[in-house]
This record gives structure tokens, sequence and C-alpha cells, in this order.
């Protein structure tokens, strides 16, 4: 039986999210902008406190200019 998983896909996509976005010196309002979601709702997904659709995904994925797994890559994975 497979081991459970350390984090969830939310705290993926949350850490990956905060990574790139930063990675690429961008704010949350620029990332919103770019995404066309509100400031606030990139705070809550970077806090792990609210769930994103998978059209969401792809809309922040194409704002970073990355493909959408890069969202969910595990934790600690660089390429």
């Amino acid at each position: 039986m497979p081991s459970p998983p350390t984090c969830t896909a939310r705290q993926r996509i949350s850490a990956n999210l905060k990574r790139l976005r930063r990675e690429r010196g961008l704010s949350q309002e620029q990332m919103a902008e770019l995404a066309d979601f509100h400031r606030t709702y990139i705070s809550q997904l970077e806090r792990c406190v609210t769930n994103i659709s998978v059209d969401g995904l792809e809309r922040i994925a194409n704002g970073l200019g990355v493909d959408i797994v890069e969202l969910l890559q595990p934790l600690g994975v660089d390429e």
C-alpha cells in the first residue's frame, strides 16, 4: 500500500503558485490581473484558504507562462 502524500494538492498549488509568482517578480495584484482574478483570491490560494477549479488553475498557469502541471509539482522539485 502506498504511503500517504506528505502534503495535499492544495498545499502544493499554494506553494508552487507563490514560488512561481515571486520568481517572476509579480505582486499578488499583478498575478491576479494576468489570470483575471481578484487579488484577494490569489492571496486565499496562497494561504490554502480556498479551493480552485481546473479552469482556474489553467488561467493561473497561463498567466505565469507555465504548464498546469508546474502548479502540482511535489514541493522541493525544481527543473
